[in-house]
């Protein structure tokens, strides 16, 4: 009982949030950085590595799952590249990049995050592309449409929900794993719960994994909206487990 009353305590405290100087600081060189004293500032920083790490995965997954799903090849490869994605061990993979030539930091977690992000993302995008009934693709091709008409006006959007699938779950996965970013000298909700168990301020450390956890349930809750939104009204029905 005491921990949760720490980690209540330290979450209804107003310094905890904006931190000694607020949310930004001024670093050596002037420069506005985040502060690591702040929840808004962790989060901040929390939210921009997910992104940029699902952005990098995407950039490199989603075209050539498309591909692969539109010429019905490459399935070997994909599920290869998920499997051993999924065998290296997360830490592991973090370490070798920040003492590598990208170094400690936030960059390390971004490029390590980015690798765990990319096995959803090509696998639902080559289903998703895949499970296009051949017989729509004929009758496009009938109707005179191009290859890449054909891609961007009928598979695409028969893709669509599972595509949004892969990036949610890229997205949930990412914001989950940059805690580990305190570990290589890197920012985000991590740093609460680093700091709090070396301090043994378990109530801090339990405040920061709360944290963490309600970022991604509201990721997870803000994206299963948005794949709603956006996926056409036709293909909603029998959708429900994937929303």
């Amino acid at each position: 009982m005491k921990i949760l009353a720490e980690a209540w305590h330290w979450l209804t405290t107003g310094s905890s949030w904006l931190g000694a100087s607020g949310p930004w600081v001024h670093g050596p060189d002037g420069s506005l950085r985040l502060a690591r004293d702040s929840i808004i500032g962790l989060g901040v920083g929390h939210l921009y590595m997910a992104a940029a790490a699902v952005g990098l995965a995407a950039a490199l997954a989603l075209p050539l799952g498309l591909f692969l799903g539109h010429v019905r090849r490459g399935g070997t490869l994909t599920v290869v590249v998920a499997n051993v994605s999924r065998a290296i061990p997360t830490l592991a993979l973090l370490t070798l990049f920040a003492s590598g030539s990208v170094g400690f930091g936030n960059r390390a977690v971004i490029v390590a995050v980015a690798v765990f992000a990319v096995p959803p993302i090509l696998t639902n995008a080559f289903t998703g592309m895949t499970g296009v009934d051949a017989d729509v693709r004929d009758a496009a091709k009938g109707l005179g449409m191009s290859r890449w008409q054909i891609i961007v006006g009928v598979e695409l959007p028969l893709a669509l929900p599972l595509i949004a699938t892969g990036l949610r779950t890229s997205a949930v996965q990412a914001v989950a794993t940059i805690p580990l970013a305190a570990l290589v000298a890197g920012g985000g909700l991590g740093v609460i719960i680093n700091y709090g168990l070396s301090t043994q301020h378990y109530g801090q450390a339990l405040a920061g994994a709360v944290l963490v956890a309600a970022l991604s349930v509201g990721i997870d809750a803000l994206l299963g909206r948005l794949q709603r939104k956006f996926t056409p009204p036709a293909l909603r029905i029998g959708r429900s487990t994937l929303a």
